[in-house]
Parts: structure tokens; C-alpha cells; sequence
């Protein structure tokens, strides 16, 4: 037996090398789910994921990643454990709500992403609690500083994104919005929504249909967190191929 196997039977004992294994299975929990993407453009913010039923006996609607968490920021949870996810998203929602009754405005998607984080590091502080495995990407479009895109790991990390992506082909995700960093300032609502839909489209290696995705935006300071029904994800799904064909 390696003598490192000795160091992960609890979260907060680090091994010789300064490792916390139990973060790390956490870590590779979380990145086993479905891959989702996010990303912010001129005026707006979209986040985008995969859709998968998994008994064709449920009620397809009842299956869902995207959540929102206030009337204008809202969330795609990535990750295996759906448990954890909407554990996590009900706290966030009471954590916003009570900002909200403090300070008499809506909390921004920076107050959501860091209350979130600084719970998720207090989850790997003591070896009677257990980090949630998943990962958030939270989008708002703000009143002040413009369309916001925040990633929340289970570590506790918390960092602003112009995208981001999350999932078993998170880097190959990041790795073709790397290539759309310098434009990515500039695009449309459309444009913000498509390029996230074709970058999941090219590192899964396949071509959706509007049920097999999960879309959802927020437009213009004024905008509120919106999902997209299927017939507007086949609208964008098509004219993506109409441009690929001309």
C-alpha cells in the first residue's frame, strides 16, 4: 500500500507533499458530469449545457442543470451528484435573498459567486463535512460593471471569466474559446449564444438537437435570467449551420 494512502481518509490531514486528496477526489467528482460552457459578450452572458434524460419513463423538463438564482443572476451546476447541485443552489438563493432584505437591492452575481466560495471553503476545514462536487458558473448581466461570469470550484476558488467551461471536456472547451478571446468583448446576444453552442458542439464531436441542450442568457441591464424554450435553441441550432454552409 503506497504510504500516501494513509492521507486520504479525511479532508483537512495533508500528505507529505502537500496534498489533500479528498479535494482532489472531489475535484474529479465534479468534473465527471456533463461539460458545460459560459461566456460574456457586449451586453450580455449565456451559459450552455448538455441534456441528458436518464430514464425515458421521467418527465424531461424535470431535468435540469440551469438554475436560476435571482429574478436577473442565475447558474449552470456541473458536476455528479445532482443532490449537491441543487444543495447548492438553494443556498445560494437563501444567501442572495438575505442581501437583498439587508442591503434593499438585488445581489449581484459577485456577492453570489463569493459568499458561495467562502462556503466551499469552509467545507474543507473540517473532517466532519464533505465539499459539494460541483462546479457553478454564474452569470449576470450587471448594473454597473456590464455582463458578469464568475466560476466557483468546490475548493473554495472564485475568479472572473470572459468564458469559461466546466466538465470532462473542459479543456478542450477552453482551449477553442482561447481563440475567440479578442472578439468575444464585441458580440451580439446572438453571437454570444451560438459561439457557446459551437464550441460544445466541437469538443463533444456531435451535432444537437434543442432537446439534447440546455440554454440560458441574460440581456442588457435591464434583462432577467432567461431559459431558452426548444424551438429558440433549433433557431440558433439552424442558423449556426446556415453559416457553416455559406
Amino acid at each position: 500500500m503506497s504510504r500516501d494512502s494513509n492521507y486520504d481518509h479525511h479532508i483537512s490531514i495533508f500528505s507529505p507533499q502537500g496534498r489533500l486528496y479528498q479535494m482532489e477526489y472531489a475535484f474529479k467528482a465534479a468534473n465527471s458530469g456533463l461539460t458545460s460552457v459560459a461566456l460574456r459578450g457586449k451586453d450580455s452572458a449565456a451559459v450552455v449545457t448538455q441534456k441528458k434524460v436518464p430514464d425515458r419513463l421521467m418527465q424531461a423538463s424535470s431535468v435540469s442543470r440551469i438554475f436560476q438564482i435571482t429574478p436577473k443572476v442565475g447558474t449552470v451546476v456541473t458536476g455528479s451528484s445532482t443532490a449537491d447541485a441543487k444543495a447548492l443552489v438553494q443556498r445560494a438563493r437563501y444567501e442572495s435573498g438575505q442581501w437583498t432584505f439587508d442591503h434593499g437591492y438585488s445581489a449581484p452575481a459577485k456577492v453570489v459567486a463569493k459568499r458561495m466560495a467562502d462556503l466551499a471553503q469552509v467545507n474543507t476545514q473540517s473532517s466532519g463535512m464533505r465539499p459539494l462536487a460541483c462546479i457553478s458558473l454564474i452569470i449576470s448581466v450587471d448594473d454597473e460593471e456590464g455582463p458578469s461570469l464568475f466560476k466557483v470550484d468546490c475548493a473554495g476558488h472564485y475568479l472572473p471569466f470572459f468564458a469559461a467551461a466546466a466538465g470532462p471536456k473542459e479543456q478542450e472547451a477552453v482551449n477553442f474559446l482561447e481563440k475567440k478571446r479578442e472578439e468575444m468583448p464585441e458580440y451580439t446576444s446572438d453571437e454570444v449564444i451560438r459561439t457557446a453552442i459551437t464550441c460544445l458542439g466541437s469538443v463533444l464531436g456531435s451535432d444537437f438537437k434543442g432537446s439534447e441542450l440546455e440554454v440560458a442568457c441574460v440581456i442588457g441591464t435591464n434583462g432577467k435570467f432567461t431559459t431558452l424554450t426548444e424551438e429558440e435553441i433549433e433557431g440558433h441550432l439552424n442558423a449556426i449551420a446556415d453559416d457553416a454552409d455559406a
